[in-house]
């Protein structure tokens, strides 16, 4: 069985949110970091090269593969910062629909920059989703 590629990692948060280029998304990043972290108290993390993850979970498929990801989290693309909000969590549908102007995937939530959405809406979905998580996996 194929072993997970996005694991966490020790790498600093802060020096990777410093290295992004873009100014405006650097900016979004650390706005990001902050939001996320009061919605979910837990203190961000690396996950992966590239994802800035909040707390974690323990999944195990029925095929038997397992492994951890973060509660939430983000990840700042050259197209568009990823919001790792599971977007299928119940009665998340209704806060993304508050959102702002974005686009959503099956499990996350696509923002070109962070003044296109409400920042109030977007902390209430982050700590929606993370409180789904942890009861869905008792973690």
């Amino acid at each position: 069985m194929a072993e997970n590629k996005t694991l966490a990692t020790k790498a600093s948060v802060t020096a990777f949110v410093d290295k992004i280029a873009d100014p405006a998304k650097r900016a979004d990043a650390k706005a990001l970091v902050k939001l996320m972290q009061k919605a979910t108290g837990e203190k961000p993390a690396m996950w992966g090269p590239s994802i800035v993850g909040f707390g974690s979970y323990h999944y195990v498929y029925e095929s038997g593969r397992e492994g951890d990801m973060p509660l939430v989290g983000f990840s700042p693309r050259n197209a568009a910062t990823v919001l790792y909000v599971r977007a299928g969590t119940p009665g998340s549908e209704a806060l993304i629909a508050k959102l702002g102007k974005h686009t959503a995937g099956k499990g996350c939530v696509y923002v070109k920059k962070l003044a296109d959405v409400d920042e109030t809406v977007l902390e209430k979905l982050v700590a929606k989703c993370a409180a789904d998580m942890r009861k869905k996996y008792r973690s």
